[in-house]
């Protein structure tokens, strides 16, 4: 009996891969260390967390890579919308941010990795390929620190790890200039939301003044460059 020859074989199937970044470069960056992977495709990208839910239900990925970062929307909002959409849909983030503040809360809205940009093309596929294979894609240190947490010995890196997911989003956009009038109007909140978000960041962090705060946000925004 003959052998099939490669050329008869049936082509390998590839994951579809959405990419969600806001800045192009980066965008078209990824896309093009993913096309000369056999088992990997970007079927499409998007700029915004708008965009990127459009993308889903038109495109319909096998897995979305997105930042932390959009406009309109948070990565960690973003998640939790599409899982509410489909909750078998594998996300990975690829962000500048602090791993050890965002991990955590992108695994608990649903993502299955963490990958800094800094990591380079070689980490990023091997992380699509373990969240392809139903496995949790985060760094070793991060790995360790889930292990404590777990174990019941969790460390606390930051004071802003004490922040919830819109806790620290309010904060990160304090850290950028906003103001209260303007936070409220990317959010969706009242300006009565923001202020109360405002007064428990002030009293989590141990802040005493609004000019304080002000400058730790931005201090902290500037290390997340």
């Amino acid at each position: 009996m003959k052998k099939k020859s490669a050329a008869s074989s049936p082509a390998q199937k590839k994951s579809r891969i959405l990419i969600i970044d806001d800045h192009v470069m980066v965008r078209e960056g990824v896309a093009e260390i993913i096309k000369h992977e056999p088992d990997l495709d970007v079927c499409g990208t998007a700029t915004t967390a708008h965009e990127g839910i459009e993308a889903v239900r038109k495109l319909k990925p096998d897995l979305i890579l997105v930042d932390i970062t959009l406009p309109g929307k948070n990565g960690i909002e973003f998640i939790k919308d599409v899982r509410a959409m489909n909750p078998d849909l594998r996300i990975l983030v690829m962000s500048m941010h602090d791993e050890s503040l965002y991990v955590d809360r992108v695994l608990r809205a649903g993502g299955r990795g963490y990958i800094r940009k800094q990591e380079g093309g070689e980490k990023l596929i091997a992380a699509l390929r373990r969240v392809m294979r139903g496995e949790i894609a985060v760094s070793e240190k991060m790995t360790g620190k889930l292990l404590e947490k777990f174990s019941g010995r969790k460390t606390i890196d930051s004071p802003l790890e004490g922040l919830s997911d819109r806790e620290l989003e309010v904060f990160q956009l304090i850290g950028q200039g906003k103001t209260m009038k303007e936070i409220g109007h990317e959010l969706h909140l009242s300006p009565k939301t923001v202020e109360v978000h405002r007064s428990r960041i002030r009293e989590k962090l141990k802040i005493t003044s609004a000019a304080e705060l002000i400058a730790y946000a931005a201090r902290w925004s500037e290390t997340q460059a």
